[in-house]
């Protein structure tokens, strides 16, 4: 009896492992990876009605030659394949009188947006839109509307406009805090003009450093030309952002494309529909990243923080006390990681409000209170001649590889400093670092150059086993330079 129960179960494992040699195991691996993989039909029958074609027009003159004169076809034949323009015939030609040149409409571009609310208002990319005399907004259903531009923002690359219609559906917004690296997402649009493409794939990386306002989406999701302006749709059916640039070598998609994350977009869109145009909190301040080098040389412990590397006349930042060379570690509060931390967290001030900055200086903490301003646009940068006759030479810091001297009444009332040295010449360790004939040094090792006798005392006492840093200015800004001695 008991060898019979053995031969019985030897049987059915037997038939088991056969069956699942003919076909079961394939069965189960498909369904489980039906179960894995996403279906987006559902999220395209929800979304889709949503998301708009626009075509932009531009008016162009249209040149008028006189009687018997070439085309424009046939200029551009000669230019293309001659590589100059095509001769003037020799018969002369009546003068006309001066009139208004016609205008011809043409085709200048094609986008993507989505209906933001019911009554109308669009939400797109600021380039689809940039330069456009008309704006054509095309529905799913094949209802097209002429839309009236409510506003662009190039700094962020959203734009809004309102086409005259009611009862559209509008999309869902999204967290974009809760959206995760390796998330599954959709877009849809207009890629080279065909309408409701769908495409999809998985979020690549979040708080790209792309741009100076906007930390974007990372994606693997194909975009390309005629993308832009479309919605980056989570698995809930929500917009978590604009797809709104790729990278790229060709102008085709290469697995890389960025979209400027919602929550950004949505703040955007808000004061554009209130006010038409967005305002943006400024310090006055270039900035630059923090090397590890730099960060270790003046004392920090990490690498972190916006090193100041000019201030400009008159801004909110020359009114708070900072100068050229701070390392900006707070705003508000918050802790400023990388330097692109910085003119977002200003940008998304408002003007006119007080706020606390905390700066690294000569190895000391301040506290400095700024008024936050209106961002406009920076000033040219003015560069100091150099002057009539220099004035004697140093070079006491030629281990270093520098000849210096002091600056002349002329040159520190021209860039405005009460103090520095210049730098005549630029050789071995000096050059390898970047220093430059005309850089003014303004402190060395954490300590004020006011003059070639202080930094003489400065660069008596420096370890020539180790690097030293300089805090050096060209033109109207200021960097650090960490410089390794020759030995």
């Amino acid at each position: 009896m008991t060898m019979n129960r053995s031969l019985s179960r030897v049987f059915l494992v037997s038939c088991f492992s056969f069956a699942m040699g003919l076909g079961t195991i394939p069965s189960l691996v498909q369904a489980q990876t039906a179960r894995v993989l996403p279906d987006f039909t559902d999220l395209v029958e929800q979304v889709g009605p949503s998301v708009v074609n626009i075509r932009t027009i531009e008016k162009v003159s249209v040149r008028e030659g006189p009687s018997g004169s070439p085309d424009e076809e046939m200029q551009e034949l000669f230019r293309r394949f001659f590589g100059v323009p095509m001769p003037a015939p020799n018969a002369p030609r009546q003068q006309r009188p001066n009139r208004p040149q016609p205008e011809q409409e043409q085709p200048r571009g094609v986008g993507s947006g989505f209906i933001l609310s019911a009554d109308g208002f669009v939400m797109t990319n600021a380039h689809v839109v940039e330069g456009a005399d008309q704006v054509l907004v095309t529905l799913p259903d094949k209802r097209e509307f002429k839309a009236r531009i409510v506003g662009t923002d190039k700094r962020s690359d959203v734009a809004v406009v309102k086409i005259e219609a009611t009862g559209l559906p509008a999309v869902r917004i999204g967290d974009v805090s809760r959206l995760k690296v390796g998330e599954w997402v959709m877009a849809i649009g207009s890629p080279f003009g065909l309408d409701n493409s769908v495409t999809a794939g998985i979020v690549s990386a979040k708080q790209r450093d792309t741009g100076d306002y906007l930390p974007f989406i990372q994606t693997d999701v194909a975009i390309n030309p005629g993308n832009s302006g479309g919605p980056l749709i989570n698995m809930r059916g929500e917009v978590v952002g604009i797809n709104s640039q790729i990278y790229s070598r060709s102008g085709g998609f290469m697995g890389i494309s960025f979209a400027i994350p919602i929550d950004e977009a949505i703040r955007v869109s808000e004061q554009l529909r209130t006010t038409g145009r967005v305002q943006r909190g400024r310090l006055g301040v270039q900035i630059d990243q923090v090397s590890k080098e730099v960060a270790e040389s003046l004392g920090l412990t990490k690498t972190q923080g916006a090193l100041v590397r000019g201030v400009e006349q008159g801004s909110p930042a020359e009114k708070a006390g900072l100068e050229p060379g701070d390392i900006i570690l707070k705003f508000d509060g918050k802790a400023i990681d990388k330097s692109s931390d910085l003119p977002r967290m200003v940008g998304n001030t408002k003007p006119g409000t007080k706020s606390t900055i905390q700066v690294w200086r000569r190895a000391s903490l301040l506290d400095k209170q700024i008024t936050v301003g209106e961002f406009e646009p920076e000033a040219p940068v003015k560069k100091a001649a150099a002057p009539a006759e220099k004035p004697a030479t140093s070079s006491a810091a030629k281990f270093l590889g520098l000849t210096i001297s002091d600056l002349t009444d002329a040159q520190k009332k021209e860039l405005k400093l009460r103090g520095g040295v210049r730098v005549d010449a630029s050789t071995d360790a000096a050059a390898r670092a970047g220093i430059q004939e005309g850089d003014v040094i303004l402190a060395l090792a954490n300590t004020e150059t006011p003059s070639v006798q202080v930094l003489e005392t400065l660069v008596a006492k420096v370890d020539r086993a180790k690097p030293v840093s300089l805090l050096i200015r060209r033109g109207e800004w200021a960097q650090y330079v960490v410089i390794r001695p020759s030995r």
